[in-house]
């Protein structure tokens, strides 16, 4: 099997990642995704598209990271992980698909408006 490239994005944080079979090892920007994403909450984010088609231990993941807070690259990652899983085996669709994990999530931040203190909230008025 060659390697496969797939992009996932999330907010303003782009992930490139390069699967191919291996034991298992997830590298994040050179370092062991344990310790570049610390909580368990973001490191079960990574590895859930691997472990819904039990394939924890099958394929090493190789990733590039950049932009956007720590969330949204855990989600960007667990993204594109999804959508090589489904190019490798199209039988995955059927699994990943109903958890939502296919799905790009388009919510982006709102821009801030002129005149006002943040994109929605005005400034305090006062009659004094």
């Amino acid at each position: 099997m060659e390697t496969v490239h797939k992009i996932g994005r999330r907010k303003t944080a782009v992930a490139r990642i390069y699967l191919s079979e291996g034991k298992g090892n997830i590298t994040v920007n050179k370092k062991d995704f344990k310790n570049y994403f610390t909580t368990g909450t973001l490191q079960y984010k990574i590895q859930q598209p691997l472990m819904l088609t039990e394939n924890l231990e099958s394929y090493d993941i190789k990733v590039n990271v950049y932009g956007g807070g720590i969330t949204g690259q855990a989600e960007a990652i667990r993204l594109a992980i999804t959508r090589a899983l489904v190019a490798i085996n199209e039988e995955h669709k059927a699994v990943l698909k109903p958890e939502g994990l296919l799905t790009r999530d388009p919510r982006m931040v709102e821009r801030k408006k002129f005149g006002q203190k943040k994109a929605r909230k005005k400034f305090q008025f006062s009659k004094r």
